[in-house]
C-alpha cells in the first residue's frame, strides 16, 4: 500500500462541518422542534431527499439522529411530517419502498416502510424505532438507496427481527416481530438513524 500525502481538509469542508453541528444544536421551539425542522417540515410538495452527491448532506445523512419526545409525536408537526414522507416515497420521482427522517433533512428517529408483511402492502411510519432482536443467520439480498442514485449492492440482512418504537396512537412502546423483505427494509432505514448506509455494508 502506498502511503498518502496527508491533505489539509478545505475551507468549504470545515465551515460546512460547522454549520452541520450548528444547525444540530440550534434552540428548539416550544413544541421541541427546532426552527430548522419546521422549517422543513411545512414546506411544500414532496421533501427533497438528501444525496450522498452534495458533500453538506453527505456529512447530515452520517450524523445520528435524536429521539422524539412523547410531545413531539403528539404535535401536529410530526402529523404532518409522517404525511409528507409517505408522499415523498411514493411520488414518481422516487417510487420507494422505505424513508428514513435523516433523508429528508430531519435528524430525528422516525422512518416510513411498506409493510410487504400485511394485507394491501401499507405504508406505515414508526417514530423511536430500533431493530431490538435478530434471528437466524443473515441473507445476501440486493439493496439500493433513494440518498445513493444510480447504485446498487448485495448486503447481509437477517430475515427474522424485533422491532421496538413508539406508537403514535397510544405513545406506549410497542414491541412487533417482522420476517421476510419487510425486515430488510427496516434494517436499512434504521441504519439510517445511525448514520450507516448500506455501502458501509456491501458483500465483497
Amino acid at each position: 500500500m502506498r502511503r498518502t500525502p496527508y491533505k489539509t481538509p478545505s475551507l468549504y469542508f470545515l465551515l460546512l462541518l460547522v454549520l452541520v453541528i450548528l444547525v444540530l444544536f440550534l434552540p428548539v421551539s416550544k413544541s421541541g422542534w427546532s426552527a430548522r425542522e419546521k422549517g422543513i417540515i411545512k414546506g411544500e410538495g414532496v421533501m427533497r431527499v438528501l444525496t450522498i452527491e452534495d458533500k453538506a448532506d453527505s456529512i447530515f445523512l452520517r450524523t445520528p439522529c435524536k429521539d422524539l419526545s412523547a410531545k413531539e409525536i403528539r404535535s401536529e408537526d410530526y402529523k404532518v411530517l409522517a404525511e409528507r414522507m409517505l408522499a415523498t416515497v411514493t411520488s414518481p420521482e422516487q417510487d420507494g419502498v422505505g424513508i428514513a427522517g435523516p433523508q429528508v433533512g430531519i435528524g430525528r428517529r422516525v422512518v416510513a416502510v411498506q409493510r410487504f408483511d400485511k394485507p394491501g402492502e401499507p405504508f406505515e411510519v414508526f417514530p423511536n424505532i430500533r431493530v431490538t432482536a435478530k434471528r437466524g443467520e443473515p441473507e445476501p439480498g440486493p439493496e439500493g438507496c433513494l440518498s445513493i442514485p444510480g447504485r446498487r449492492g448485495d448486503v447481509l440482512r437477517w430475515q427474522d427481527i424485533d422491532i421496538a418504537y413508539t406508537s403514535p396512537r397510544t405513545g406506549n412502546d410497542t414491541t412487533e416481530r417482522i420476517t421476510g423483505f419487510t425486515a430488510v427494509i427496516f434494517q436499512h432505514e434504521t441504519d439510517h438513524l445511525d448514520g450507516v448506509l448500506y455501502i458501509d455494508k456491501l458483500v465483497p
